[in-house]
């Protein structure tokens, strides 16, 4: 009837989706989806139920006529702003030395520490797109010479359609439905704008992503074998991924992921990529069987 996000629904599923709304007439779509990741055992490689992804579903089925959801008990309309993280105190001293003079870096994952604050401060104030609002799997990291806060990084999920990444891997619809979630996206790099020292940016890109395989399945149980980036061209030449050893893969349509018109509606960008293991296709192009 329905395949979404690899997960194959059945009649039967319908059935018990029913029943389970049925039972809980009182619930909301938030509570259903959380009932239903308990009845279906659906979590992801960490434990954590697949909530996000579960609602999703039961919206795709209810859009379709399957189900009858209960209303929604939230809207975004007439809502209030997003909260915008308050300015951080940060030591803007230029710092010009060589890479070899900068003394001991280190990388700390801040997501839901103290420090997370500190990070999408820095975004917001020095980053041309400001700090993202990921949902689903992500880390961040905070990047420090001695003391003092240099560059940072935020890795999301990768988005599950890129044709120049897809042609690069050459899998199949059903391999890369089943094995996105084991690529990487690096949504913001940031050196701050105060810091000149050269050939720091594609160090940092290559310590970052010997490492991200392991801290990613710390995180979430399962590795990443592939990470990948947009380039503006409008304002970058990629040369940092260029000189960290990632691939030129190809350029967007500049469509976006929910295009609807097929006409491209935002600037191009370039898609770069790096394997983050050696046999990385053999890995993503296999399937369960």
């Amino acid at each position: 009837m329905l395949r979404y996000r690899g997960r194959e629904v059945t009649p039967m599923d319908v059935v018990t989706i029913r029943a389970l709304i049925a039972g809980y007439p009182n619930a909301s779509r938030r509570a259903l989806s959380r009932k239903l990741c308990v009845e279906w055992g659906w979590v992801q490689d960490n434990g954590t139920p697949r909530d996000a992804v579960c609602r999703g579903l039961l919206l795709a089925l209810h859009r379709a006529g399957h189900i009858e959801l209960p209303p929604p008990r939230w809207s975004c309309i007439g809502a209030a702003p997003r909260h915008q993280p308050a300015k951080v105190a940060i030591d803007t001293t230029p710092l010009c030395v060589r890479l070899d003079e900068l003394g001991e870096l280190s990388f700390a994952q801040v997501r839901r520490t103290a420090d997370e604050v500190l990070l999408d401060g820095m975004l917001t104030a020095h980053h041309y797109l400001g700090r993202p609002r990921p949902v689903g799997e992500h880390l961040k990291f905070l990047v420090r010479a001695g003391e003092r806060p240099v560059a940072c990084f935020v890795w999301t999920s990768a988005p599950r359609h890129l044709g120049p990444r897809d042609r690069h891997l050459g899998w199949s619809p059903a391999a890369r439905r089943e094995r996105v979630r084991l690529l990487a996206y690096n949504s913001r790099f940031l050196i701050l704008p105060w810091v000149h020292v050269p050939h720091l940016a594609s160090h940092l890109l290559g310590r970052m992503t010997r490492s991200l395989p392991a801290l990613w399945e710390a995180s979430y149980g399962h590795p990443v074998w592939f990470a990948e980036t947009f380039v503006d061209t409008t304002r970058y030449r990629g040369t940092c991924y260029r000189a960290a050893n990632w691939l030129r893969l190809g350029v967007t349509t500049g469509r976006g992921n929910n295009d609807q018109t097929r006409r491209a509606n935002r600037s191009l960008k370039d898609v770069w990529g790096i394997g983050l293991h050696r046999r990385y296709r053999e890995l993503l192009r296999s399937e369960t069987r």
